[in-house]
């Protein structure tokens, strides 16, 4: 197979000297895949800061759900920017970026397929991600009252998924086409493989949400009869920003995770097969998204019900689980090794992952109409776990690959500390309202709760855990920032160390 890309660095050299006017010219008309890459971390760390940031507004208030500090209508946007934010602003375009910097490399190609079509779709992220937030300030967006905004919206939330798609397409076509002479699939890294995997889910899911906006926008711009207006858009569209969608979200960072194990264990990963199957497993939960519907698992009537209502319940939302199970079983596996050397960037990987199965875990258990958790805050905990578990993973792939985009290191006790806390304040964020969900306290709603129980307690200390993560991001992109612009230059990448890729 032929690898027909341009040198990645052309045009770079022409530019060194230039100044910064064409310094940044170089970079909004870059075809560098670690460039266009890296453009999609820093950005989505920008709205990271913004979703964490809405998550400690509404955990504030709903410390004491009697007063509030902010108006209700205010309210209603912020959780629409917690929902938007958490899948398209950071999940999607966290791993995606990953994707377009480390793949092409580890693939051996000398960029990626379509790179210009991989900028556009940075360029289209990033101005309808603006649209988005500006929409729902301006009382835009779900059940948002200003019809324009609304319209607006639609539109910036259209082209971040054009954006995602067309970034998504390059991936794709890099990992299939692009790769060494001589090279099969079964040979890639397990990142590699997670990405071509989690970028195809892509291809196959947004233009369903894509197509779904389409026919809100004409209904809301027109009639607002069909589609409820306003009021409808969570109802059609939110299966996009919940699970077992975000499970598709996520699938490279369980790569990432298969990628460390058999580095700290300096041996090749055992059983790869099987990794590359288990990563196969999770995208099942396309089938259950193309449906827009959520399948959850009835125990009522003859046994012949509740096997229908099993069967989908457990092939959407049972399978992916099993698939990262079997990732992390087999990343322990590599584990077992006499020559076991760990690397900062694992600790805040493996401790994403397991919060990543938290949330999946929790999705099962919500799904289950016996335990009376559907529209409660249960909910908004899964998506908490995962979102939050996704940034951590993150964490440790910018520090792992680090020396590869930018030629500097992350210095290790800061990987560690930081990823440490990270996992720390999602568990008190999110735990405290999988117990509240169990005490009927409502979703999307900052007040007109009471149960018995420290209702105050929770909520506490849950802003608590999102005021935490706040302090972890903050510190993570100034260390980042620092780090990569003025740390020690190293050679290749020191974390590998002779250990296996």
């Amino acid at each position: 197979m032929t690898t027909v890309n341009l040198p990645s660095t052309l045009g770079a050299e022409a530019t060194a000297d230039s100044g910064f006017l064409g310094s940044v010219g170089a970079w909004l008309t870059t075809t560098d895949h670690k460039r266009i890459g890296r453009l999609f971390i820093g950005t989505a760390a920008l709205w990271l800061l913004a979703f964490v940031g809405v998550g400690v507004l509404l955990g504030f208030e709903r410390i004491d759900s009697k007063t509030l500090t902010f108006n209700e209508g205010m309210m209603t946007q912020l959780f629409a920017a917690s929902k938007t934010l958490a899948s398209f602003g950071v999940m999607i375009p966290l791993m995606l970026g990953l994707a377009l910097a480390i793949a092409p490399t580890q693939v051996g190609s000398r960029s990626v397929m379509f790179a210009r079509n991989a900028m556009m779709g940075f360029f289209l992220w990033a101005i309808g991600g603006s649209l988005v937030v500006g929409s729902l300030i301006a009382n835009g967006g779900p059940g948002g009252g200003n019809a324009h905004m609304v319209d607006l919206y639609l539109l910036g939330l259209a082209l971040v998924i054009v954006g995602l798609l067309a970034s998504a397409v390059s991936v794709v076509a890099t990992v299939l086409s692009a790769r060494t002479a001589g090279t099969d699939l079964a040979d890639i890294p397990s990142f590699s493989w997670s990405a071509l995997i989690g970028s195809s889910s892509l291809v196959l899911t947004l233009p369903v949400a894509l197509g779904t906006l389409i026919y809100l926008a004409v209904d809301h711009h027109y009639t607002r009869i069909a589609f409820d207006g306003n009021m409808g858009i969570i109802k059609w569209l939110g299966w996009s920003m919940f699970q077992p969608q975000t499970f598709l979200y996520i699938i490279p960072a369980i790569g990432i995770l298969a990628e460390l194990a058999p580095v700290v264990a300096r041996r090749t990963q055992p059983l790869r097969g099987g990794v590359f199957i288990g990563v196969g497993l999770i995208s099942v939960a396309l089938l259950g998204s193309v449906t827009q519907n959520v399948h959850g698992f009835a125990w009522t009537g003859t046994l012949a019900d509740k096997a229908k209502s099993f069967v989908p319940y457990a092939l959407f939302n049972l399978l992916p689980i099993l698939g990262v199970v079997v990732v992390l079983g087999l990343a322990l596996l590599a584990l077992k090794s006499d020559s076991i050397k760990m690397i900062a960037p694992f600790v805040p990987a493996f401790l994403g992952g397991g919060m990543i199965l938290t949330a999946m875990l929790g999705n099962a258990v919500q799904l289950i109409s016996s335990a009376n958790l559907s529209g409660t805050v249960f909910e908004e905990a899964v998506l908490v776990y995962i979102s939050y578990g996704t940034v951590l993973v993150a964490w440790a792939a910018i520090a792992f690959w680090g020396p590869t985009l930018w030629g500097r290191m992350l210095p290790a006790k800061a990987v560690v500390g930081i990823g440490a806390l990270g996992f720390v304040a999602t568990v008190f964020a999110a735990l405290p309202m999988y117990i509240a969900g169990f005490a009927d306290q409502k979703a999307d709603s900052i007040k007109d709760f009471d149960y018995s129980g420290p209702a105050k307690l929770w909520n506490t200390v849950s802003a608590a855990g999102h005021a935490l993560f706040a302090v972890c991001v903050i510190a993570a992109i100034v260390v980042a920032v620092k780090s990569f612009a003025t740390g020690e230059r190293v050679a290749g990448n020191p974390w590998i160390d002779g250990g296996a890729q």
